[in-house]
């Protein structure tokens, strides 16, 4: 009884968590075409280098305290307001150092604008705060109908905002907005949706207990966050701003299906996993059965999009754009091992061994100098390439050191993949070769995307590949209801 009832939270949290990411990264993905079109890759760009820093600030300001409240069995009101009052006095003061490093940062990437943009975004920081535990706490509960709400409503006001102030001419400042709005609205939405207000009291033995876990994880989190904003970092400062928004641009294509598959699974899998975090059979279990389920969709969407990478940009968002698309082939082929690093990463969490993941980031990064090197020095385009080299080898890291917990060897991951794997390659290479006919590129892209489609559903049923017919078994009851709906309501 206890097994279906988990089956059955896990299949209803991931239900609302892909439409949740769905319907956020749908209308993100809507309105940047039509901000792409509207504004050019050096103001992307801009607001690129200002991400860098935001990413940065509001994971101090997390501190791990997210996952410190996921993975606790039965955390308490006292626990929720003490976090809660921890986050909005850390978020005020990176706020204020965020304003003051302004003329530093404009100094140091030479643009003047950065100044008043940074000095404004500033407050996105303190914002922030007020939606991290109203997150934990949805998430902790498998509430992602709550944050599907808010997402939805969000990235409509958001968007509206981007879009109008785009076309009245606002330029760069277009984008500030939005991000602004976006991230006031989520705020509000989530206390109008969760009714939840944080009871005046700080417990100094729920921060330590927290605390505790959570540093371990807040260094872990901002060796991450560095390690990646350091590459736009390298592409704003070593050339241009207008060469980091092509870069931002492209990687902002691939995370539509690596990063969205990869936070529908572990939003889902790490409070449900740290549901059974004592029984090592049944998190094998649903480790193994995660990673397969997962791969195949994975591999065939990202090795997909680099094969229609080039039509794809050119209908999407225009000439001016053409050249990310050599980033997006290989951003996507590294972003492929994304939900590989993750899912490896989050078996050391549900274990509670934050000072294994600590140890594992500090490895990875040192690693991880070579391409930054290889980009100061030699070439942009040999800096993302051989990042695809340290992606392989955090893999085999993150494996080794978390696979013994659970008795799930590399050995028995790589195996479990590579039907995904082989099915996803012999789609894309003919998917690719197809791009070298001389058509109109929008026939040329729904060409190309219907025979890959074609492709992955040929050789899944004839070789009875079981994730597919395990996602198969998932999705097309889904589609029915939704259908007898649809004519229920005609």
């Amino acid at each position: 009884m206890e097994t279906k009832s988990l089956k059955t939270k896990t299949l209803h949290g991931l239900g609302w968590s892909a439409i949740d990411n769905v319907a956020r990264m749908g209308i993100t993905f809507i309105v940047s075409i039509i901000l792409a079109r509207l504004l050019s890759p050096d103001e992307y760009g801009l607001i690129g280098i200002l991400t860098i820093f935001i990413s940065v600030f509001n994971a101090i300001v997390d501190s791990g305290f997210t996952n410190a409240l996921i993975r606790k069995k039965e955390a308490t009101e006292e626990d929720y307001s003490t976090v809660f009052y921890t986050n909005i006095i850390v978020s005020f003061v990176m706020s204020v150092a965020l304003f003051l490093c302004a003329k530093p940062i404009a100094s140091f990437f030479n643009r003047h604008e950065l100044i008043a943009l940074t000095q404004v975004m500033s407050c996105i920081v303190i914002i922030n705060a007020l939606c991290i535990v109203q997150k934990a706490r949805t998430t902790k509960c498998i509430d992602f109908k709550t944050q599907t709400k808010v997402t939805f409503i969000s990235s409509i006001i958001s968007g509206c905002v981007g879009i109008v102030m785009a076309y009245a001419g606002f330029g760069v400042w277009s984008l500030v907005g939005q991000q602004i709005s976006m991230q006031l609205s989520t705020a509000v939405m989530f206390v109008f949706f969760n009714r939840w207000i944080p009871k005046l009291c700080f417990s100094r033995t729920s921060f330590n207990e927290m605390w505790s876990y959570g540093w371990k994880m807040l260094i872990s989190t901002l060796l991450d966050t560095t390690w990646k904003e350091l590459y736009q970092v390298v592409v704003g400062k070593f050339y241009s701003p207008a060469t980091l928004g092509l870069y931002t641009r492209a990687n902002q294509f691939s995370q539509l299906f690596s990063s969205n598959l990869t936070s529908i699974i572990q939003r889902v899998s790490f409070p449900v996993l740290s549901s059974i975090q004592d029984d090592n059979v049944r998190l094998k279990q649903a480790y193994k059965r995660i990673i397969k389920t997962m791969m195949l969709p994975t591999f065939v969407l990202m090795y997909g999009m680099a094969a229609v990478s080039k039509p794809m940009i050119l209908v999407l968002i225009g000439e001016k754009w053409i050249n990310c698309v050599p980033f997006l082939i290989l951003i996507c082929i590294n972003g492929a091992l994304y939900p590989l690093h993750a899912i490896n990463l989050n078996m050391l969490q549900v274990q509670g061994r934050s000072d294994l993941f600590l140890k594992l980031e500090i490895i990875k990064k040192i690693i991880a100098v070579g391409p930054l090197l290889l980009g100061v020095f030699i070439d942009i385009y040999i800096m993302v390439a051989s990042s695809i080299v340290t992606g392989c080898i955090a893999y085999y890291l993150n494996a080794y050191y978390s696979g013994p917990f659970l008795n799930y060897s590399i050995k028995e991951q790589i195996k479990d993949i590579m039907p995904s794997f082989c099915v996803a390659t012999t789609m894309a290479i003919p998917v690719w070769c197809i791009s070298l006919i001389p058509l109109n590129h929008f026939i040329l892209l729904i060409i190309q995307v219907v025979c890959g489609f074609a492709i992955v559903v040929i050789i899944c049923e004839c070789v009875k590949l079981p994730e597919y017919f395990e996602i198969k078994g998932i999705v097309l009851p889904k589609l029915k209801t939704i259908l007898k709906k649809i004519k229920s309501d005609e």
